[in-house]
């Protein structure tokens, strides 16, 4: 699936964070989304490892990386945590700057980590997502409809977790065909993978926590944020036939928050590197390489 990435543990101050890297050039640090892991990036990574030193990690929680247990405030799952390991995993690997894109959770991260390090993003990318205080403050039925979980997920342990321990296989799958519009995108390889991580109850409890503090602690620093625009280019992309696509205006909302941003949507569902991966390599390839505010119409 990776076959040419190296793989290692990178122990930071707080927990461990799986990795995988290949390739030569400016390193790009890719993001993840729920409820998968690194794998997610199988179908671009080898061809974006021609054109950038390229780094996949598990976000903590997920895949193979350490799962801390939650506290009470959430704290050790805001993004302004996650983002922190991750700035730290790129410091150990040499990189004091780097291109960074996100998907889902991931982009979550992603948004934090440039606001929190905008000295180290050169470039940021981010896949199907718009800013988690716009979506709270903005929830209305067919969002809630769609994105059910937001609010199952962020219910008092043990309740999700419990319910999702039943039957972990299932939950996963429902999750992917619910938000995707092309199943077999999703090949039965790296499919066995997303099931064994998540089949780990401290990986259940990890994901919950992750959007507990997103509906806690995440609106707090969110809020304190909301004049503070990202000042580095910023790529989004999302996908129509998904509820991000259908329901927002993606760049109007983006662009309330960055001071420098284009994108556009892509034929799929939310999965935008499996279900199109060959479209949404290309828009971030172009980007990341041949991007300036005067010759670049994306």
């Amino acid at each position: 699936m990776l076959s040419n990435f190296q793989q290692k543990i990178i122990e930071t101050k707080e927990t461990k964070i799986n990795v995988v890297k290949s390739g030569t050039g400016f390193p790009l640090l890719l993001l993840h989304g729920y409820p998968q892991n690194h794998l997610m990036w199988h179908k671009i990574a080898p061809d974006l490892a021609k054109d950038f030193t390229v780094v996949a990690t598990d976000l903590r929680g997920y895949g193979d990386s350490s799962k801390p247990q939650g506290d009470l405030d959430h704290r050790y799952y805001s993004k302004r945590i996650m983002a922190q390991d991750q700035v730290e995993v790129m410091s150990q690997l040499g990189y004091s700057e780097f291109y960074l894109v996100g998907h889902d959770r991931g982009a979550r991260v992603a948004h934090r980590l440039t606001l929190d390090y905008p000295e180290k993003v050169k470039k940021l990318a981010l896949l199907d997502i718009i800013p988690t205080y716009e979506l709270y403050q903005t929830s209305d039925r067919e969002f809630a409809s769609s994105y059910y979980h937001w609010f199952f997920l962020i219910q008092p342990y043990p309740l999700p977790e419990t319910l999702i321990g039943a039957n972990p296989e299932y939950f996963l799958q429902a999750c992917l065909q619910s938000w995707s519009r092309d199943f077999a995108a999703f090949t039965p390889e790296v499919l066995a993978e997303y099931i064994r991580c998540f089949n780990n109850p401290a990986t259940i409890h990890a994901t919950c926590e992750d959007y507990r503090a997103a509906a806690t602690i995440d609106l707090i620093d969110d809020e304190l944020d909301l004049n503070q625009k990202i000042q580095c280019p910023v790529l989004v992309l999302w996908g129509n036939q998904g509820i991000i696509g259908r329901k927002y205006d993606v760049l109007s909302i983006w662009r309330q928050r960055a001071v420098n941003v284009i994108g556009k949507g892509i034929e799929c569902g939310h999965f935008l590197a499996e279900e199109n991966p060959d479209q949404t390599y290309l828009e971030i390839r172009e980007f990341l390489l041949n991007y300036n505010a005067s010759n670049f119409d994306l």
